[in-house]
């Protein structure tokens, strides 16, 4: 048995993904609803978390805290072998997620009525955050064939061109789509980006969930000195299920773009990450490889499930297997139903939810997000729902 097949009652935990989808999907009782939406895991946090806190709680003074040099350096560490990319511990800085890092850098390197380039269908915050702080969004939307993406270069430069555009926002590897982004595609938006002194966002923040021989690459990685315009987020938070602690790095090479986020933070009254994410972040980049390698395995035969039942048993149904994120893009455009009676089903019949391929921007309509991260018993049960809600 794996560690990963132990079911946890999540219900009345306070829980997001278990306990809100009353107000999420607007309906008056979800306590028969099963969730897969949101991206956390149902699984228990790594041993060695679990460890790492007991020890810090038992220290019980509960004061201020710093990050010291051999927490950073153990994430220094895991990227350079993970990775193979060198990074310098200065040029990190913690926020206390990659959304609250998306709103600082917008906010430090843009000035309202600026516009933000995205490749939708993508993650929400991505259009959510920028349009809170009175940015424009400008999209140039991913092609897709037999459910792959790609980007169309041609309408991403003439998009990087426009005099507005300031920042472009990249997912890497991509959410909800799977990408991962190879070094040539990388290479070009660098080049298009440079080109026209559009600033870099790398959101980084599945980097470590790869799959079937895949490797991630770092944007930043590649990148030569006259390039240097790029801030990568990453966080210990999707890979090792840590959401609930809150913790974020952005990494930044350029000093001036380093001392402008840490004055934006300063003025915000950011005091850096909590004491119990400092702890769990040193625990699971020096312990957790073991912990990372039996949950990779378990969430590829997950996704290896329900690519060979479902599709089997809907017809219409087409799903693709992510190269990276633990995300299944569910494809039902040949069943000929529009999206609001899809989730109607899944609600109402199958007792299933999912998130709607629309909330990633309209080019992602007649699509589904499910998140597989669960165990296999729970899995299963997804799947006989989601097939009930199409029959």
């Amino acid at each position: 048995m794996s560690r990963f097949d132990e079911v946890i009652n999540r219900r009345n935990t306070n829980s997001l993904k278990w306990d809100m989808m009353e107000a999420i999907y607007q309906i008056e009782d979800a306590s028969t609803i099963l969730p897969m939406w949101v991206a956390d895991m149902d699984f228990a946090a790594p041993e060695v978390v679990i460890k790492a806190i007991g020890e810090r709680l038992n220290h019980a003074v509960l004061g201020y805290s710093i990050v010291d040099d051999s927490t950073t350096g153990s994430f220094v560490s895991w990227v350079k072998k993970r990775h193979d990319w060198t990074i310098n511990k200065d040029w990190v800085l913690y926020h206390s997620g990659v959304v609250p890092a998306i709103a600082s850098i917008v906010e430090t390197f843009t000035k309202p009525q600026d516009k933000i380039l995205i490749t939708p269908p993508v993650y929400p915050p991505f259009s959510i955050v920028p349009t809170a702080l009175d940015r424009g969004m400008e999209e140039c939307v991913m092609v897709e064939k037999d459910g792959q993406y790609s980007l169309d270069f041609d309408a991403f430069e003439k998009s990087a061109a426009k005099e507005e555009v300031k920042l472009f926002i990249l997912c890497n590897p991509h959410n909800p789509g799977g990408i991962v982004w190879s070094e040539d595609d990388l290479r070009e938006m660098l080049r298009l980006c440079t080109k026209y002194n559009v600033l870099i966002l790398a959101d980084e923040i599945h980097a470590d969930l790869m799959f079937d021989g895949h490797k991630h690459t770092p944007l930043a990685k590649i990148a030569s000195e006259e390039d240097a315009r790029i801030i990568t987020c990453m966080a210990p938070t999707k890979t090792f299920n840590l959401a609930g602690v809150q913790i974020a790095m952005m990494i930044v090479s350029d000093d001036a773009m380093r001392s402008k986020l840490s004055e934006n933070s300063a003025s915000h009254g950011q005091m850096g990450p909590n004491t119990f994410a400092i702890a769990a972040m040193k625990a699971v980049y020096t312990e957790g490889e073991e912990w990372l390698a039996e949950l990779l395995a378990y969430l590829s035969a997950n996704m290896d499930l329900v690519i060979e039942k479902i599709p089997a048993a809907v017809p219409g149904i087409n799903i693709t297997k992510p190269q990276g994120t633990y995300l299944l893009w569910i494809d039902y455009r040949e069943t000929g139903l529009e999206e609001q009676e899809v989730m109607e089903r899944l609600l109402h019949t199958g007792k299933l939810a999912l998130d709607p391929g629309s909330k990633y921007g309209e080019s992602g309509r007649g699509f589904l997000r499910m998140n597989i991260a669960c165990p296999r018993a729970t899995l299963e049960d997804g799947i006989e729902r989601f097939i009930k809600a199409f029959k």
